[in-house]
């Protein structure tokens, strides 16, 4: 750095006259040396300075920064990140915001230092019980803390429509924080509910925003302690573990009630398709057996002693499998010889000598 100011360093017309003055001492030193002499140093300055006026209008907006210019105290122009020009002052002046920063407000504690760490505060942070206490639907006092992450949306919006929009993003936080509070019950703020309170009071904090239009935009909002207050958290604790234990075995109820009940279903589903395929085989095996009876008519009744006949050997060869039978007619006159078991009277060694008489006789 060598010390001299730009054209862009020059913010009020006092510091670019001083340096118009400046400019021309150095000029009269220059002149009484024999560097400069009569109307050369007037044609001179009355360049330069126009020229220092003009560049003057030049500045930069950053990355993730947004450039607003202003004619006149009113708002013409909103310019991107790079390097940019307006029309010097008075005529046009600029404001550079930052809608890439993603800043925080914390509703009841402050972040404390180092050194307040262990001095009433919880995990380095410093309780605020102005803004923690809160009442809630059922006139229980519980005690909160909200922390709001939010950025600029509009920037015109948080230059000029509103007064200080940050304090009023912290009073409407902690205002939308007991609205939702308010409109629940301790045991659901705390357990259940939990959830849905943090939502409530987002919703609304964006609503207020956009109501006194702050430009600023709610990212997240998040709920870090929910907790009763400490002369009574104990007792509050052991409810919440009841409730705790009452939702768990609850959950295990119905886990068991829907383990048991698909298996009875299917069981019962599994009992009636055994009843019905049971039912279709008799209907189908008593179908069958009444057309098997009425063939059987049918064939009686065209020839009935052949058919008779025939059902009668079926019977008997049902009745007595693997015997050895004998059929008789009645209608011959041969009385049992057909019955004698003459081939058993035979014995072999008569069989046997008869036999060879037979060869012998035959040989001869």
């Amino acid at each position: 750095m060598n010390g001299r100011k730009g054209p862009n360093d020059f913010s009020s017309p006092d510091e670019l006259f001083q340096a118009v003055e400046e400019l021309k001492r150095r000029a009269r030193q220059f002149t009484s040396q024999g560097f400069f002499r009569g109307k050369r140093l007037g044609v001179i300055l009355a360049i330069l300075i126009p020229l220092l006026w003009l560049a003057t209008g030049f500045y930069v907006v950053g990355p993730g920064e947004r450039g607003v210019v202003l004619l006149f105290g009113g708002v013409v122009d909103q310019t991107e990140p790079g390097l940019r020009y307006r029309l010097p002052w008075p005529l046009q002046n600029h404001a550079v915001v930052d809608i890439a920063q993603v800043r925080r407000v914390e509703v009841g504690f402050r972040t404390a230092a180092d050194a307040d760490v262990g001095r009433g505060g919880r995990g380095g942070a410093r309780t605020v019980p102005q803004e923690a206490l809160m009442l809630t639907g059922d006139e229980n006092i519980v005690e909160l803390q909200l922390f709001v992450q939010y950025r600029i949306q509009d920037p015109v919006k948080f230059l000029f429509h509103a007064y200080d929009p940050e304090n009023i993003l912290h009073t409407s936080a902690e205002v939308a924080l007991r609205s939702a509070v308010g409109r629940n019950t301790i045991d659901h703020t705390m357990t259940e509910g939990r959830l849905e309170v943090q939502d409530q009071a987002k919703n609304a904090l964006q609503q207020l925003l956009d109501t006194y239009q702050t430009g600023l935009l709610v990212t997240e909002a998040r709920l870090l302690v929910v907790d009763p207050p400490s002369e009574v958290r104990d007792a509050f604790h052991d409810v919440v573990r009841a409730l705790e234990d009452r939702d768990r075995l609850v959950k295990e109820a119905e886990g068991y009630r829907e383990d048991v009940v698909p298996k009875a279903r299917g069981e019962a589903a599994q009992m009636v398709q055994q009843a019905e395929a049971y039912k279709a085989q008799r209907v189908i095996r008593a179908q069958g057996d009444a057309q098997r009876f009425v063939n059987i008519l049918e064939e009686y009744q065209k020839a009935k002693a052949v058919t008779r006949d025939r059902l009668y050997l079926e019977s008997m060869e049902r009745v007595m499998p693997g015997v050895e039978k004998f059929i008789l007619d009645g209608g011959e006159k041969g009385g049992v010889v057909p019955l004698l078991p003459l081939k058993d009277m035979v014995s072999p060694s008569a069989s046997g000598g008869q036999d060879k008489s037979s060869a012998g006789t035959d040989g001869r």
